[in-house]
């Protein structure tokens, strides 16, 4: 077997799930499970079967035991789990309202995943893969934010595409650090999958959502695929993408129960078409699939499809009409 195309990097968490509707004041009971927007990618590529180089950094700690056996279950190499006997796994805690939208209660103070450091990828191994993608919540503290930096500028130079979703937790910005962290690594994405939340609390806003996209590509990245919740995504390719063009997909018609990670199952179904050479249009259609897929059943990665439930699902439900 060859080694991994995609180097996917940033953090792995337990996510607690609600057993009911609420706030955290009023939910009693809660379901552990294993997330984390850059693990969710991950796993949701290897399902997709396009399983990537993970980097992520965990506790030596239970929750870390856990999260360790369910990556290298779905297929993902050890090489790059690393285990910190100084600090504990981040948890967060989910609530959501009748719609199925949902808020994070984040206890992340000095845990694992804020320890990444510099230069644990090698230039070595950056010259063999094409593909690097990064989540937003490292930035939010160091080293780990000097980690993610320093990884997107030397993928960049090294010719990886180079992907990102900003993840905005206001949780965790509370330094109002987010915007000029945006704002730098911005310049070195050429791919960015974001929400119109994610983009307001980094000061880019506009009225219309194609004219949003354009405006963050007048920022850096080629490429910006726009998730629009239950009315689906766009995107917009400049003509210095391998793919060009500006689409957009409705979504599809489907009763959710819960969308944590809906949008980390797009960006993985996203990366998986588009690095194999499909179209702008035909991925951000199956990007959609996936996202919408993963939002009928709980969980973030539980709820992640196969290649062969993406086609079910597709023959089996309706585009949503706009």
């Amino acid at each position: 077997m060859s080694d991994p195309d995609i180097l996917v990097a940033g953090e792995t968490l337990i996510d607690f799930l609600p057993e009911r509707p609420g706030s955290l004041r009023e939910v009693e009971t809660f379901t552990r499970r294993p997330g984390g927007a850059p693990a969710n990618v991950a796993v949701g590529l290897a399902t997709l079967e396009e399983t990537p180089w993970f980097w992520t950094r965990i506790g030596s700690d239970p929750f870390g035991d856990f999260l360790e056996e369910t990556l290298t279950n779905h297929g993902i190499s050890e090489r790059f789990i690393e285990r910190d006997h100084d600090a504990k796994t981040t948890l967060a805690f989910v609530t959501h309202d009748e719609h199925a939208d949902r808020e994070f209660s984040f206890y992340r103070d000095g845990t694992a995943d804020t320890r990444m450091k510099p230069g644990t990828i090698d230039d070595d191994l950056l010259e063999r893969v094409s593909w690097v993608h990064l989540g937003g919540v490292t930035l939010a503290s160091d080293p780990s934010r000097t980690a993610t930096l320093d990884l997107a500028r030397r993928a960049g130079e090294r010719g990886c595409t180079v992907s990102f979703d900003p993840n905005a937790r206001p949780e965790l910005w509370g330094n109002g650090a987010y915007e000029p962290l945006v704002t730098e690594i911005l310049p070195m994405v050429d791919m960015l999958k974001v929400t119109p939340e994610d983009l307001a609390a980094a000061g880019i806003e506009r009225e219309d959502p194609m004219a949003l996209a354009r405006a963050v590509c007048d920022r850096g990245p080629h490429t910006t695929l726009l998730t629009l919740g239950g009315a689906g995504a766009l995107a917009v390719a400049t003509a210095e993408a391998p793919w060009t063009g500006e689409r957009r997909h409705p979504g599809y018609r489907v009763d959710s129960i819960d969308t944590t990670g809906a949008g980390d199952a797009f960006t993985a179904g996203a990366i998986a078409a588009l690095s194999e050479g499909t179209d702008i249009e035909g991925a951000l259609a199956f990007a959609n699939a996936v996202a919408a897929t993963t939002t009928t059943a709980e969980g973030a990665m539980t709820a992640l499809p196969d290649r062969a439930r993406v086609a079910e699902f597709r023959e089996s439900t309706p585009v949503a009409t706009r």
